[in-house]
């Protein structure tokens, strides 16, 4: 199984960039630690300013690529503007965006950053500079490669800048279950949401993901699964309100993947968020997550 990572031992970040992006080294470091020779890594290429249009506003990529966003633009982000922010953030797209080259002919392949829905047009938010499963879309199509898509949102927060994206894109269906009364207020529109309550636990969540999922993948028909396999709906999380357990969380992986192998739907897997108070849980969970994409794409493999 083909893994892109971007993390910082490629892209080393300013200190005052760690909180969101802290976890990425440690969750790369457990993974190599398998030493599973079925898995083949790779950094990726950054999106070019040609690609990202697709998605961006000219005056957003000539702010964010000069460095000449306001001090609101950037408090909105939630991350100060640096270089190698901006790198980074090119490369998380092309990490996606290789990514789903790779599951169109494999079934199965992870971006170990990605998932970064809350950026719109003409502004990042909420820790996303690009909208790179937006961008890996756009960048698909034009080259004709791919057509219809659906996103699975499974982060605790609502996926807003790729709904907005997606409003008038019948052939990209945007599904977001996430914590009602988190962040953003207000919310965009998915093509469907499910806004759960507070303190929503494993076993409502589950039958809520049940109830919802299996009937919206029958009627897509997409090409490919997107999957934002946020940690961040954890019981501890500081930026979350929903209260589910690992175990629980593992649960939903292996419901996602198994509803799309059963329609040999290639899943593209991207981490999204994670916030725990103690970082091994966030990445004890997105490792979790791996090791279920991985064992996916060997069940697609025939091993």
């Amino acid at each position: 199984m083909r893994i892109w990572h971007t993390d910082s031992f490629d892209f080393p970040l300013p200190e005052d960039h760690r909180f969101p992006l802290e976890k990425y080294r440690e969750l790369r470091a457990r993974i190599e630690a398998w030493s599973d020779p079925a898995i083949r890594w790779h950094v990726p290429d950054g999106t070019t300013d040609e690609q990202l249009s697709l998605t961006h506003s000219a005056d957003y990529l000539e702010q964010i690529t000069k460095g000449t966003l306001s001090r609101a633009a950037q408090l909105r982000m939630g991350l100060p503007w640096s270089p190698e922010l901006v790198e980074r953030g090119r490369r998380s797209c092309g990490a996606t965006l290789a990514a789903t080259r790779a599951s169109l002919g494999e079934g199965v392949a992870v971006s170990l950053a990605g998932g970064t829905h809350h950026a719109y047009e003409d502004r990042g938010e909420g820790f996303c500079l690009f909208n790179d499963i937006v961008v890996a879309v756009r960048v698909l199509r034009r080259e004709g490669v791919l057509q219809r898509a659906v996103v699975i949102d499974l982060d605790v927060h609502q996926g807003n800048g790729t709904a907005r994206l997606a409003a008038n894109d019948a052939d990209l269906i945007t599904f977001s279950m996430h914590a009602a009364r988190n962040y953003p207020s207000p919310k965009e529109e998915s093509d469907l949401d499910v806004a759960l309550a507070d303190k929503t636990d494993d076993a409502a969540y589950l039958e809520q993901l049940d109830t919802f999922l299996p009937a919206l993948l029958d009627r897509t028909q997409a090409q490919v699964a997107f999957y934002i396999a946020g940690a961040d709906p954890f019981h501890d999380d500081r930026l979350g309100r929903l209260a589910l357990s690992k175990e629980g969380l593992a649960r939903r992986d292996r419901r996602v993947f198994e509803l799309c192998e059963a329609q040999s739907l290639p899943v593209v897997v991207t981490m999204g968020g994670g916030y725990a108070r103690e970082i091994r849980d966030t990445v004890d969970i997105q490792t979790e997550t791996v090791r279920q994409a991985l064992e996916s794409w060997r069940t697609r493999q025939g091993e």
